[in-house]
């Protein structure tokens, strides 16, 4: 594979859309003027002339860097010289992404463009609509450029002959290293197979791993490696000692941790949120319940109040998704708080921060959650919050081209955690979303993938709980069986849980008529006592058990909560529970 590389640098280059060979049509052109658009990214600048003479490119650029217009504008043009007019179902072009959001913003910001085609009609094909909508759309009014998520591009295939691919001029894959990250690898092989040989393909992508660079090998021919990289500065004690090193993150994006104790780390957020009344600021979180759970409490913070707050995560349905993305992206100040649905390729404009108050299961999450902000040159701050036990994690950065500064902790931070906890006292959604997310957060952090830095056995639960501002803590078998230290954690005295009330009134009736309902089904149950002796017998017998018995005791456990969760999941299949119950039942959360 013939491969080339490319290594400009700077946001914007001094090479305008109108100097590139070969030329690009008036239409483009003015389209191009028309959005704002007058000088190329250095990406740009690099691949749009490759692909317009008809090479393949596997494109490695920084996150913000204008991917985007850099793959759309040479789509438009190559599908501009087609000889003769597309027919209603012949396809000329796709273009696949890994998320709904990502794919929707792909074919908003290609409209413009390809408007100049006469007689090319493009759809967007994603999930959260029926598939058979799609279908009817496509046999009614046809489809000549698919732009769309491998899963429904897949399913459309499949399910459709009526699509004519023989004639297809351009392929394109974006965010290729996550498509595969997803376990989309079988969807996209697939794809690529139905596709004539003879063809553009540009991957782009903002990390080269090994799996892109065997899809590299499959589905490109005599290919030109891209790479566009920002150049930063190395931090170090000494000035003097500062040296210019590639950087996988914007030039313009300061990067800072934050320490703090996980009992502190949510009054330093609010003390970070008042702070910057001004900006425009994305928070992370590391699961869906926790979004949900601070999309509850930080609205009811007295120092919080009037802000806007909007929640996005994968669990809602596509509708409250696009509305909420929306929102913010209008918005000139207010704050995004989001999962890892939002983290890629999503180009939000005048995000002032990005603050990850959980750093992601992933380690090559991170810059593409930073690259929501300092986009195509302009100024941006990032702060990760990390524990005291997960300094590591600074120098893992550094090793991976992301260097990061310490931001000090604020003495002065008001503790928030008794007004969290006074809001749970007065409605019981506060409550049970806070247990539901610290049960998801405890359960995430043992999945992460650098369990070296992030060592499960080292959470120091109690700090945890108080740092949510749960009234009491949980019992999670996890805990238990690995004698996690609870210490730090301050019980709420005087209080029992059952007997707070949803301040919704129709939710709490609802729940006093589900209470009802259990205690006279209880009542009808014959109750079952076993004799004193018996109980004494068996706890004697434990005693008494080898370390082998009691492993396999304590497996017997683990496969009948695995069971549980399984009929829970057969039952929300059948439609018994909604996903709600599901995850309340059972902890477990998706982005």
């Amino acid at each position: 594979m013939a491969t080339e590389t490319y290594n400009p640098t700077g946001a914007l280059t001094k090479t305008r859309f109108s100097d590139l060979e070969p030329r690009l049509s008036e239409s483009v052109l003015q389209a191009l003027t028309q959005s704002g658009f007058e000088f190329c990214t250095p990406v740009q600048a690099a691949t749009i002339p490759l692909l317009c003479t008809y090479k393949d490119v596997a494109v490695d650029a920084a996150t913000g860097s204008g991917k985007t217009l850099a793959f759309v504008v040479p789509l438009v043009e190559i599908l501009r010289r087609a000889s003769t007019p597309p027919k209603p179902h012949q396809v000329l072009g796709i273009i696949i992404s890994p998320t709904r959001e990502l794919s929707s913003q792909i074919f908003h910001v290609a409209q413009p463009f390809i408007s100049t085609l006469s007689n090319v009609k493009p759809i967007l094909l994603v999930g959260g609509a029926e598939v058979k909508s799609d279908m009817k759309k496509i046999e009614d009014e046809g489809a000549n450029l698919l732009i769309g998520t491998p899963g429904r591009l897949y399913d459309i295939m499949d399910r459709m002959d009526i699509l004519d691919l023989r004639s297809l001029e351009i392929l394109i894959l974006d965010e290729a290293d996550r498509l595969l990250d997803m376990g989309f690898q079988k969807q996209i092989t697939s794809v690529i197979s139905r596709l004539p040989k003879l063809r553009r393909t540009g991957l782009f992508s903002a990390t080269q791993t090994e799996a892109v660079e065997e899809l590299s090998k499959a589905g490109l021919r005599n290919s030109v490696r891209v790479e566009v990289r920002a150049e930063t500065k190395s931090i170090d004690s000494a000035p003097s000692s500062s040296q210019s090193v590639s950087s996988k993150t914007p030039s313009g994006l300061l990067l800072e941790y934050l320490e703090c104790e996980a009992d502190k780390k949510s009054s330093q957020l609010v003390d970070l949120l008042v702070k910057n009344k001004s900006k425009k600021i994305i928070i992370y979180f590391m699961t869906c319940a926790s979004v949900d759970y601070w999309g509850v409490v930080l609205p009811r913070l007295a120092a919080l109040k009037g802000r806007s707050l909007i929640p996005l995560h994968g669990q809602m349905k596509q509708a409250a998704r696009e509305k909420a993305l929306a929102s913010f992206t209008t918005l000139s100040s207010g704050i995004l708080l989001c999962t890892d649905v939002a983290a890629r390729g999503l180009d939000i404009p005048g995000v002032d921060c990005v603050i990850q108050y959980d750093p992601p299961q992933d380690p090559d999450v991170f810059i593409h959650r930073v690259g929501r902000t300092a986009r195509l040159g302009r100024q941006g701050s990032s702060i990760v919050f990390l524990l005291p036990k997960e300094e590591a994690y600074v120098e893992f950065q550094r090793i991976r081209r992301v260097p990061l500064e310490e931001r000090k902790c604020c003495d002065e931070a008001f503790d928030i955690v008794p007004e969290i906890r006074n809001a749970a006292k007065n409605d019981r959604d506060v409550m049970e979303k806070g247990l539901r997310a610290f049960v998801s957060y405890v359960r995430a952090y043992k999945e992460h993938h650098c369990p070296y830095i992030f060592r499960f056995k080292e959470l120091e639960i109690g700090r945890l709980g108080m740092g949510f501002g749960l009234l009491k803590l949980p019992s999670i078998p996890d805990v238990k069986h690995h004698s996690i230290s609870t210490e730090g954690f301050i019980p709420e005295q005087n209080i029992n849980l059952e007997d707070i009330k949803f301040k919704d009134k129709s939710r709490q009736k609802q729940r006093n008529k589900n209470l009802q309902e259990k205690k006279a089904k209880q009542e009808l149950e014959p109750k079952r006592q076993k004799p004193k002796s018996s109980l004494k017998n068996a706890t004697t017998m434990n005693r008494k058990k080898t370390a082998q018995q009691r492993r396999a005791v304590q497996t017997a456990e683990d496969e009948e909560e695995l069971m549980r969760d399984y009929r829970l999941l057969k039952k929300l299949k059948k439609g018994a529970i909604d996903e709600n119950e599901f995850a309340m039942l059972t902890g477990t959360e998706d982005l």
